[in-house]
C-alpha cells in the first residue's frame, strides 16, 4: 500500500529561476474581506463548491485524528462516469457531475451506501482535440450547490440548473461556440445571493456571465475575454465587492453588481492554459497561472482610478495546475519543477522556506486541515503532509484509487470521498 518515494528536506530560500512552462502566481496584497455567501463559512460539514465550503481548499470539519491510522478503510465504490469533478457533500448525500457516454449526468446518491437517489442528464456529445486527449471527454468543471439548487457546466458550454431533491431540470442555456482551445470548460461556478456566474464561450472570445439562480435570465454580462480553466473567487476591494478571475489572458476585478471592469492586469501565456484559482490569505489575495514569477500586487483605488503594484516578486515556486492552500502564513503547494515539486513559502514575503525532492507528482489536490495539509496525486495516492516552516514532512500515504485522480478530493467528518477517471469512493479514518 504504501510507496517509497524521496522525501528530502530541502531548505531553498532561491532555486533557478529556469525552466519549462512556469507558472504565475500572483499575491495581491489588498484591503480585502470575504462574503460568506459566495465563499460559504469555514467549518462547515457541507462541501458544496469547488475548492470546498470556503473555495479556499479548506477541510475545517475534517475530524484529523491525534494520530493516523495505518490503513483508511474504504466503504464502498461505485462507477458514476468520466470526468474530474468534485463529488459535493450536502448532508448525507453525494452530488456528482460526470459523464456516461455522450450524456453529462448530476447524480444524487446516499453518503452512507453509494446508492444513486436520482440521475438527470442531457445529451453534450463531444470530441477532445488530441493535444488534450489524455485527460479525456470531461466534465472538467465542479458543480455549485445554493438553497436546494445544483447549478454546472459542461464541455460543451451547456449550463443547467437542477432541483437538489428531485433532480429535475429547472433551467438551462444551451452551449455556445467558440469552445476553449484545450479541455474546454473547467470554470467552476460561484453562488452569490440570487445570482450564479460562469464564464462562458471559448478562445478568444467569452463573456462570464450572472445568471438569476431561479431563472437562468442573465443580470449582467462582461465580455472582455475568454475563458481560462480556473475558477473565480468574490471579495471586496476598497469597499467594492468583486468577482475575481484569471481569463484566458488577463487577471480581472469585475464589480460584483454590475459586471463592470474596474481593473485588469496582462497574464498572458503562449499556450492559453490559465488553470489555478485564486486564494486568500488575510489582505493578501493569491491567484497563479502558468508562466511567470511569484508576484504580490497592490490593489486599490487612486481618486476613481483602481491601480495594482508589484510588491515582491519570487520565480522560485511555479505552479501550472495544482491550486495552493493557505493555512496561517505559510502558502503550502506543488510546483511543477522537477516533475512535481512541494514547497512552502511565507505569504506575506514571498520567501521560500523549503521545497521537497522532485518527481512527487503531475498533479496535486490539495487541501488543509488542522495541522496538516491533505494531497491526492494524479497516481492516486493521499499523503498527509505536515504544517512545518523547515521542511517537507509527509505522515503517512495512503492508496485511495487505482485509476488516475485528478478531480479534488471532498471532506466531511472522518469521511473522504475521492473520484478517480470513472469512479467515486469513499474512505474512513476507521
Amino acid at each position: 500500500m504504501t510507496r517509497m518515494r524521496a522525501t528530502g528536506r530541502t531548505v531553498a530560500s532561491s532555486l533557478s529561476s529556469a525552466g519549462p512552462a512556469a507558472a504565475i502566481a500572483v499575491a495581491v496584497v489588498l484591503a480585502l474581506t470575504t462574503t460568506g455567501s459566495a465563499q460559504g463559512q469555514r467549518g462547515s460539514a457541507d462541501w458544496t463548491q469547488w475548492r470546498g465550503p470556503a473555495r479556499d481548499g479548506s477541510a475545517g470539519a475534517f475530524a484529523v485524528p491525534a494520530t493516523w491510522p495505518e490503513r483508511l478503510t474504504q466503504r464502498w465504490k461505485v462507477e458514476v462516469g468520466l470526468g474530474y469533478a468534485t463529488p459535493l457533500v450536502v448532508g448525507n448525500r453525494i452530488y456528482m457531475f460526470a459523464r456516461q457516454g455522450d450524456r453529462e449526468v448530476m447524480s444524487a446518491l446516499d453518503a452512507d451506501s453509494g446508492k444513486v437517489l436520482w440521475s438527470t442528464g442531457h445529451t453534450a456529445v463531444f470530441e477532445v482535440m488530441s493535444a488534450a486527449a489524455p485527460h479525456g471527454p470531461g466534465p472538467k468543471s465542479t458543480p455549485a450547490f445554493s438553497n436546494g439548487k445544483l447549478f454546472s457546466i459542461g464541455m460543451t458550454g451547456i449550463v443547467t440548473a437542477y432541483d437538489a431533491a428531485s433532480g429535475k431540470q429547472l433551467w438551462q442555456r444551451p452551449g455556445s461556440m467558440p469552445q476553449p482551445l484545450y479541455t474546454t470548460h473547467a470554470f467552476s461556478p460561484i453562488v452569490d445571493g440570487n445570482v450564479v456566474i460562469f464564464h462562458t464561450g471559448g478562445d478568444d472570445k467569452g463573456e462570464i456571465v450572472a445568471l438569476d439562480v431561479n431563472t437562468g435570465a442573465v443580470k449582467w454580462s462582461w465580455n472582455g475575454d475568454g475563458p481560462g480553466y480556473g475558477s473565480p473567487i468574490v471579495a471586496t476591494f476598497d469597499g467594492t465587492r468583486q468577482v475575481v478571475t484569471i481569463t484566458q489572458g488577463k487577471l480581472v476585478g469585475l464589480d460584483l453588481a454590475s459586471g463592470a471592469l474596474l481593473w485588469e492586469r496582462p497574464f498572458v501565456i503562449a499556450n492559453k492554459t490559465n488553470s489555478v484559482t485564486p486564494v486568500l490569505h488575510g489582505q493578501t489575495l493569491i491567484v497563479s497561472g502558468n508562466g511567470g514569477p511569484t508576484t504580490a500586487l497592490r490593489v486599490g483605488r487612486r481618486g476613481n482610478q483602481w491601480t495594482t503594484e508589484t510588491a515582491w516578486e519570487n520565480a522560485d515556486i511555479p505552479l501550472r495546475m495544482s491550486d495552493a492552500v493557505v493555512a496561517g502564513d505559510v502558502l503550502f503547494g506543488m510546483a511543477n519543477r522537477n516533475s512535481g515539486q512541494y514547497f512552502a513559502a511565507d505569504a506575506a514575503t514571498g520567501k521560500t522556506l523549503w521545497t521537497s525532492e522532485g518527481r512527487q507528482a503531475g498533479h496535486a489536490a490539495i487541501a488543509r486541515a488542522g495541522d496538516v495539509f491533505l494531497s491526492v496525486e494524479d497516481d492516486g495516492e493521499l499523503v498527509v503532509i505536515r504544517n512545518s516552516k523547515t521542511g517537507f514532512e509527509p505522515l503517512r500515504r495512503y492508496k485511495v484509487a487505482e485509476a488516475a485522480t485528478w478531480a479534488q478530493a471532498s471532506y466531511s467528518g472522518n469521511r473522504i470521498f475521492v473520484k478517480d477517471v470513472s469512479g467515486l469512493s469513499l474512505w474512513t479514518l476507521n
